[in-house]
Parts: C-alpha cells; sequence; structure tokens
C-alpha cells in the first residue's frame, strides 16, 4: 500500500524543532526501518514530547515520508539547478550523476532507508517520494533523448540507467563497513580496491559514459 504524506514540511526552512524532529526521524528509520520504528524513540531522541512530535509534523506515516521528501526533494532540484548550467549530454549526465552522489555523500542514512524500501517492493514508501524519483527521472531521461538525437548516446532504457547509477552508489556506500569488517580478505583482493581513489561520482560516470555512448 503506497502512504499518503498529509503535512509537507517547507523542506528548504522547516522550524528548529522541526528539524530536529526530521534528524532523529532519519537515524531511527535508518537504523531499524519503517517497521522497527516507534515515534516514542524519534521523540526521546528528538529530546520532545510526542504532543509535540505530532503537532510539528504529524503521525508515523507522515514523519517517514518528510524524511525522504527532505533529501529526494532537496535532490531533484540541485540536479535540475545544475544540469541546466552546462550544454552538453555528456556533461550533463555527469553533472546528474554527481549530484546523486554528493547526495547519498551528505545523506548517509539514505542507502539504509531505500534499500530496504527496495527488498520490500516499496511497500511503505510514499507516494510524495514517488513523485520525486519520478522528477528526478524525467530530468535523466531528457539528457538521454538529447544525446540520442545528437547521435551522441545510444538507445537506452533510461530507469536502468538511472538504477546502474543510483544503485550502484546506494549499494558501494551501504557495503563499505561489511567489506571493512572482513580483515581475512586475500591481499590480492584488497590491492585492488586500494586502486579506487577520488569521488566516487567520477568513477560511476566513467563508468556509465562508456555504457551508453555510441
Amino acid at each position: 500500500m503506497k502512504r499518503l504524506i498529509k503535512k509537507v514540511i517547507d523542506i528548504e526552512k522547516p522550524s528548529k524543532t522541526a528539524e530536529k524532529i526530521l534528524m532523529a526521524a532519519r537515524a531511527v528509520f535508518a537504523e531499524k526501518g519503517y517497521n522497527g520504528t516507534h515515534v516514542d524513540e524519534i521523540a526521546n531522541r528528538a529530546g520532545v514530547n510526542k504532543a509535540t512530535l505530532y503537532y510539528q509534523i504529524g503521525d508515523k506515516d507522515t514523519l517517514y515520508a518528510n524524511v525522504i521528501h527532505q533529501v529526494l526533494g532537496n535532490i531533484a532540484q540541485d540536479i535540475a539547478e545544475a544540469v541546466a548550467k552546462v550544454d552538453q549530454p555528456e556533461e550533463k549526465l555527469k553533472v546528474y550523476i554527481h549530484c546523486i552522489a554528493n547526495a547519498v555523500d551528505k545523506n548517509p542514512e539514505l542507502p539504509p532507508i531505500m534499500m530496504r524500501e527496495i527488498a520490500s517492493g516499496g511497500a511503505t514508501l510514499p507516494r510524495v517520494v514517488v513523485e520525486d524519483i519520478a522528477s528526478v527521472l524525467t530530468i535523466l531521461i531528457g539528457i538521454l533523448d538529447k544525446g540520442r538525437k545528437g547521435k551522441i548516446f545510444a538507445e537506452t532504457i533510461p530507469f536502468l540507467i538511472h538504477m546502474m547509477i543510483l544503485g550502484t552508489i546506494l549499494f558501494y556506500k551501504g557495503s563499505v563497513p561489511i567489506k571493512d569488517r572482513q580483515i581475512w580478505l586475500p591481499a590480492e583482493v584488497r590491492a585492488h580496491d586500494k586502486k579506487f581513489k577520488g569521488n566516487i561520482g567520477d568513477e560511476v560516470a566513467r563508468l556509465i559514459l562508456r555504457a551508453v555512448k555510441r
């Protein structure tokens, strides 16, 4: 069942109390997922009572929707603004990928939240979040279409390209702590891992451009 958001917080200027609640909620949802999260714990971490939490934002569904929407809504806006500043399809695609990579870096709670949603088939994914994702995907469609019409990019499936970008970044970021704990890994495996340097956006952009170019 897709959950509807009842109240959208102004994502650019939330009140100080609302921001504290959203930050606490983000941490708890990332640690325990939607089903394992209780409003009492969020209120405790935010240092407010439940009445204040409900007044500032709303119930658990509304809180969850705002937590993800605050991140993805900003991502969509940032991508649109950044992509508009460059002309060539290749540069637009690089900017698109870097914006997503930077957003994941700035919002480390995003990978576990989104991976839980993917694993559950989006069972608790709010509609407003699906709309945010659609906004981001629409930008990518425009970039790929421009590149295809200019005979720079091959015919592709935009959603697949988006998932190649987002999935790679989310799974890489989410799996680093797991990998780092495996001290038994052979030296040759660790040696190759150390070759990855710099921003993950650079590496993903290089690979994706190779995949979509004619």
